[in-house]
């Protein structure tokens, strides 16, 4: 079994990120708490779930965003076997979000 991430200190930073209100202040908190790297591994990451859940292959999904296929079936265990809770949410909340727009 992994380490529980449900510490005070990882409490106490999402209640920081959750205090953010828009684009400009996400990228001046993660562009202090992440190294460059750290975060476009986050943002591809999130790309290559987003892309798996629309149903594009692992192929597809590599060539766009240039992740290895051992992240690209890491991030589809989570969605299929792991939480991937977290996921739903934001993906369901964005799509809503689109539709409310457009």
């Amino acid at each position: 079994m992994g380490k529980d991430i449900r510490t005070e200190a990882v409490k106490e930073m999402f209640k920081a990120i959750l205090t953010l209100k828009n684009e400009e202040e996400c990228f001046a908190f993660f562009e202090d708490v992440c190294t460059v790297n750290e975060l476009l591994t986050l943002a591809q990451r999130y790309e290559v779930a987003k892309m798996l859940t629309e149903g594009h292959t692992y192929l597809e999904v590599a060539e766009e965003t240039g992740a290895s296929t051992a992240t690209i079936s890491r991030v589809n265990r989570s969605l299929n076997y792991g939480g991937g809770k977290g996921y739903e949410i934001v993906f369901g909340r964005l799509k809503g979000d689109k539709e409310d727009k457009g």
